[in-house]
């Protein structure tokens, strides 16, 4: 390995040494010719040189400013494109609480229509008749009819008995054909017993009897007119008003009542 890196440098010693031996043997001419040559090839190359890196350099720069204005270009189109998103989404939005907005409308309306169609059927149910049963008797009732001969009624009940007086018959004459007549009559002859007016009970417990003969509430009401009657001092007819109750109406709770006040009678 020595030896050859030896030899390499003798190799090399003997080529500058021949390189300046022709140097020196040719003419001093030739060798500034060369030189101006060699001068000349050097500028005109670092003429191209520069041109052509002025030019590189021109390139990159319009390639720049080129690729700067896409940029740009493109970051504005971006830009726009993000505001254009934002505008959709706030559109989105607006829209979706317009949309909440008219669904809970449309639910108060038809929730406001439902009440409304309710409360008017109501009111209608309220004004068309109705089909009870009273005292065993089946008819039809108009919502102010059942109104008022219930308030009568509730006065009844409550011991009001002039007050029952005055309602029962104002009911009466405002309802001629109402399927409570019997028993309003029955109930006013009632209340009229209990303020001792016997002789418009005794005309009312009559009349029911007379009108409406099988009425449930007919034996109560012949008993009631026997008490009347005896009230009055008619003693003879209260007595053939109990034997004709027993001979009608056997087997009822006034017709045992008749047999026991006619025993006391007797």
């Amino acid at each position: 390995m020595k030896s050859r890196k030896t030899l390499s440098a003798v190799f090399a010693l003997r080529v500058m040494v021949s390189a300046c031996m022709v140097g020196w043997m040719m003419p001093a001419s030739a060798g500034l010719f060369d030189d101006e040559e060699a001068r000349r090839a050097i500028l005109d190359l670092r003429q191209r040189i520069e041109a052509s890196s002025q030019a590189t350099e021109q390139k990159l720069a319009l390639e720049s400013k080129r690729s700067t204005e896409e940029n740009t270009q493109l970051r504005q189109a971006l830009i726009e494109l993000q505001n254009q998103l934002e505008a959709v989404r706030a559109d989105v939005a607006r829209l979706r609480g317009q949309n909440e907005q008219v669904a809970r409308d449309v639910a108060d309306i038809q929730r406001k229509q439902k009440d409304d169609a309710q409360a008017l059927n109501d009111r209608l149910r309220k004004m068309e008749p109705s089909r009870i049963t009273w005292d065993g008797r089946e008819f039809l009732v108009d919502p102010s009819e059942k109104r008022d001969f219930d308030l009568a009624m509730a006065a009844f009940r409550k011991g009001d008995f002039a007050n029952a007086e005055v309602l029962f018959v104002d009911f009466m004459n405002r309802n001629p054909q109402s399927g409570y007549r019997p028993s309003a009559l029955f109930w006013l002859g009632n209340a009229q017993y209990a303020t001792k007016d016997y002789k418009d009970a005794l005309a009312n417990f009559r009349s029911l009897v007379a009108q409406t003969p099988d009425h449930m509430r007919v034996p109560e009401a012949m008993l009631a007119i026997a008490n009347c009657q005896v009230e009055v001092k008619d003693v003879k007819g209260a007595r053939k008003t109990l034997e004709d109750l027993v001979a009608t109406h056997p087997g009822t709770e006034a017709a045992a009542a008749a047999k026991e006040r006619l025993a006391r009678l007797k």
